[in-house]
């Protein structure tokens, strides 16, 4: 790509500042933590919310398994009712996990902090890096012009945005350049914006960031990864900045993304959980984690020279799904940087960190299969050398993610199999030859009590986060007062219980898919309202309505007391198509908002920054019906711009593309430009914008 080429008006990207990327392999020594610049009291905190974590951990699961097993029998135990504890003891170690970390953040959140992260004044440049891939670049277009402004007033001459796409659509890649080309063209030098677009896509994001690093990164000593989806405030952004200067042995410092604009009903359900109830969590995260903390992939600095020297992914041996290039790479990046011995650390402190929210049920289920195949890559670094503890548990947690799923359906199919057991097969009360008969005996008392402690375990730190927004009243009344938050609160468990049947289903298909070899690929996240047709949904969820009115017919026939006992699992999955249909769309659950429910505290009172991200989304253009070649010739300017972006031919080199070839001879033997479209495949209209030679040629049938 040139670099430095001069259009009319302004220059493509900048000067090459390359920085080595030395490849790492999943076995590889460690070395220990960089010395830290915090005083004994940030290490003891870390080593008492670890013991905390694990005391609660390990109390709990003991007495649960112990609990089961009491339950189970008091005789013999069969090997069915085994399965069913070793399931159970799973799955009950980790509902307690998650509960101490909800435990140690609800006692952190109900005190003032006490701990503060130094933070000095910075004298380098930081690069803002938006990966995109076939997005909708008018809203990403929109969020940069709100950043870049508030930017320019707080912090000029100290930030550079880098729009790095991965785009592989012809019409995408152009309605990109369509966006872009004023915001990059025009004379804001103190923060100035810069688009590269990849013709290969190896690695996907990683590759993608990876790439800027080896071509860009040595003229910056930090880099702030955001997501299509993300928005930053000027002081954010100058916050994390700072406190990477202030830390010198710190490689990345995450924050904590909060959920914006969510319109449909499933996206107001996430945003009400991520500011409610996601506050606790994260306390209890970054407590334990301490130095050794985790990477979501977005919205968090990184010391770009330490990610340069640590953090090149290695190559998996094998076939995709678990070989090949690592999918979820934030978590792999993250150990690989403290592996290296660079600290990496989780503020929650820091304001103004937005995202956005998959908008429907079948979105999230899209991602899932992504972020799920990304997951069980993970199972050879949880065992490779060089982890610290805190990393193998990030990796196993993002494991039980998903194989929770698999838990969870199997313990209740298991369970379901010991009650037909008991049900058809007569019992053998003498099987042993014995002169006495073996009883079989269930605890059902024990076995209640046994479900109402699993059932407050699970939600407890959604009570912990309503009891937290209440006490605090200005936080209260953002979420609408005590009876809103209240009601809302309700309304989420209600609807979340409703929904978890429907993801664990799903998920354990994608756990089984990916075991059986299947690939995911890779697929652009939705941005839009998440509206699909009713059709359109039976077809995703006619499986799991059937499976749950088998289960719910077997536990009828068998006894009334199962069915109401199974009817939490089974309702959610017989109600899938409406309860999907639903999710999606910003019309069809209206009321939900008139009613004052779900509301979050930016919707009272919002952050400028999110207020001037609203008023640039009101003047976003209308989508262009016209194909991207007319559109390109149309315009001279980005004809030209197009063209200097481009990467240089060394002449004389002779590179043979198949797509390219066909290209050019249509060109020539095309009547017009509607008989050109209708000859050209999608790759070969790619390669056709790809060729200054084409679009030369392209010009005599405009």
């Amino acid at each position: 790509m040139t670099e430095n080429n001069t259009t009319s008006t302004h220059h493509t990207l900048p000067k090459s500042s390359p920085l080595s990327m030395p490849r790492h392999q999943v076995q590889e020594q460690g070395i220990p933590l960089r010395k830290e610049s915090r005083n004994w009291l940030y290490a003891i905190h870390t080593a008492f919310s670890r013991l905390f974590v694990m005391v609660i951990t390990v109390g709990l699961s003991t007495y649960g398994v112990t609990e089961m097993y009491g339950v189970l029998s008091t005789n013999t135990v069969t090997n069915l009712q085994w399965l069913f504890l070793v399931l159970f003891s799973i799955n009950f170690f980790w509902i307690a996990f998650s509960f101490s970390q909800a435990v140690l953040g609800f006692l952190i959140c109900l005190k003032p902090r006490f701990l503060k992260h130094k933070e000095a004044d910075f004298t380098f440049t930081t690069a803002i890096l938006l990966p995109i891939y076939n997005e909708e670049p008018y809203r990403i277009k929109a969020a940069i012009e709100a950043m870049r402004n508030d930017l320019l007033n707080k912090a000029p001459a100290k930030y550079a945005f880098f729009i790095l796409s991965d785009t592989n659509r012809a019409d995408a890649w152009i309605r990109e350049e369509e966006a872009f080309f004023d915001l990059i063209n025009d004379d804001k030098t103190d923060c100035p914006t810069y688009y590269r677009r990849r013709q290969n896509n190896n690695e996907r994001k990683a590759g993608n960031i990876a790439e800027w690093v080896q071509r860009w990164g040595g003229a910056y000593e930090a880099m702030i990864v955001l997501d299509a989806d993300s928005i930053m405030s000027a002081d954010c952004f100058i916050t994390l900045s700072r406190r990477l200067a202030g830390a010198p042995s710190v490689g990345l410092i995450q924050t904590l993304p909060t959920i914006v604009r969510g319109e449909t009903l499933y996206g107001r359900l996430q945003q009400f959980a991520n500011h409610c109830f996601g506050p606790i969590y994260a306390e209890g995260l970054s407590a334990w984690h301490g130095m050794s903390s985790n990477f979501w992939g977005h919205n968090a600095i990184i010391r770009t020279k330490a990610f340069a020297e640590s953090s090149s992914l290695p190559i998996l041996a094998g076939k995709a799904p678990f070989g090949g290039n690592v999918l979820s790479h934030d978590f792999i990046e993250a150990a690989l940087l403290r592996r290296a011995g660079w600290g990496v650390r989780f503020d929650t402190d820091i304001d103004s960190s937005f995202e956005e929210a998959p908008p429907s049920l079948i979105d999230v289920l899209i991602r899932d299969r992504r972020w799920c195949q990304g997951n069980l890559q993970h199972t050879p670094f949880m065992f490779a050398q060089g982890f610290v503890l805190p990393t193998r548990l990030h990796i196993f947690s993002g494991l039980m993610s998903y194989l929770s799923a698999v838990f969870w359906l199997s313990l209740i199919i298991v369970g379901l199999a010991i009650a037909i057991q008991a049900a058809v097969v007569r019992p053998e009360y003498f099987s042993d030859l014995s002169l006495f008969p073996i009883w079989p005996v269930f605890d059902a008392e024990r076995a209640l009590n046994l479900f109402y402690i699993s059932m407050s375990l699970i939600a407890a730190p959604k009570v912990f986060g309503w009891f937290a927004a209440m006490i605090n009243i200005p936080r209260c009344f953002r979420f609408g007062g005590p009876i809103l938050l209240t009601l809302s609160t309700l309304l989420e468990i209600f609807m979340s219980a409703l929904y978890a049947p429907i993801l664990m289903v799903s998920q354990f298909g994608v756990v089984m898919a990916i075991l059986r070899g299947k690939d995911s690929g890779w697929m652009p996240q939705s941005r839009d309202d998440g509206a699909l047709k009713w059709a359109v949904v039976a077809r995703t969820h006619f499986g799991h309505t059937l499976f749950g009115i088998i289960v719910a017919t077997i536990a009828l026939m068998l006894s009334k007391e199962l069915f109401f006992w199974l009817l939490p699992v089974t309702a959610g999955l017989m109600l899938s198509i409406p309860l999907s249909w639903l999710s999606g769309g910003i019309r069809r659950m209206r009321i939900v908002p008139m009613l004052g429910l779900l509301r979050a505290p930016h919707e009272k009172r919002a952050a400028p920054i999110l207020t001037q991200l609203q008023k640039n989304m009101q003047s976003l253009p209308q989508r262009h019906e016209a194909s991207p070649l007319p559109r390109l010739l149309a315009n001279p300017k980005l004809c030209k711009w197009h063209l200097a972006q481009l990467p240089n031919t060394p002449k004389g080199s002779v590179v043979f593309h198949a797509p390219t070839v066909t290209a050019e001879w249509k060109v020539k033997n095309a009547r017009n430009m509607e008989h050109l479209e209708a000859m050209l495949e999608a790759n070969e209209t790619m390669a056709l914008l790809n060729s200054p030679t084409c679009i030369e040629q392209l010009k005599t049938l405009a």
